[in-house]
This record gives structure tokens, sequence and C-alpha cells, in this order.
């Protein structure tokens, strides 16, 4: 089973040239089936442009999650902290076997799928 991510255009294309290899969440899926993720690039792309493989996913209280993922996080300490400032915990997906897609796609002809605020699961 597979799950769409919204995800920030800096932050998707950041992923598939290997400087991002976790993808942080305040909330996760709960199915545990899940283990492939397909990118949406938000606003202004509005694109699928590839997906990847979920070697696990860490939840643990931010601090220490900064600390085990800071070296590949793609992302700077304080944006890390605000995009969690309401939260105690958070979630990491760690990121292995990612896929670009030769040809991006449309989230809406290609996966009848309207952009999901946060995931939305796909069969």
């Amino acid at each position: 089973m597979k799950v769409v991510l919204s995800i920030k255009p800096e932050f998707a294309f950041k992923i598939f040239n290997g400087t991002k290899r976790f993808e942080f969440r305040k909330a996760i899926f709960k199915n545990p089936l899940v283990k492939q993720v397909i990118v949406y690039a938000s606003s202004p792309v509005q694109r699928v442009i590839g997906e990847f493989e979920i070697e696990e996913i860490l939840k643990c209280d931010k601090k220490l999650l900064w600390e085990l993922t800071k070296q590949e996080s793609g992302i700077t300490e304080d944006f890390f902290f605000q995009y969690f400032k309401e939260k105690k915990d958070g979630y990491a997906i760690r990121i292995k076997n990612t896929t670009t897609y030769e040809n991006s796609r449309c989230l809406k002809e290609d996966y009848n799928l309207l952009p999901p605020q946060s995931f939305a699961y796909y069969i």
C-alpha cells in the first residue's frame, strides 16, 4: 500500500537529489501496510514527481528526533523546531530507494485524487 504526501517543492526536490533523507510529520498514517510514498510537490509545482520506499518511521521527543536526524534532515534546526513548536513528539520517515518520474504526473488525472492536506492512502 502507498500514501500520497503533499510536500513543498523545495523539500520534495531535496528528497530526490539525496540531500534530504527524512520527511518530517506532525501526524502519521496508521496503516502498517504502507511501504511506499508517492510525492506530490505542492504549489506552485502541483505535480507528482516521484516516489520512495519507507525504511522506517521514527517517533520520539522532538529534541531527540532532531539529534537523530539532523545530519540528513535537509532542513535547518530553526525550521525543524518552528514546524514542531506546538508538539512534544514528532515523526520522521526515513527515505530509501527513491524513484524520480521522467515525466511528472497529474494527481487528479493519473491518481483520481485531490491534493491531500497531510496524506491520502493510495492502493
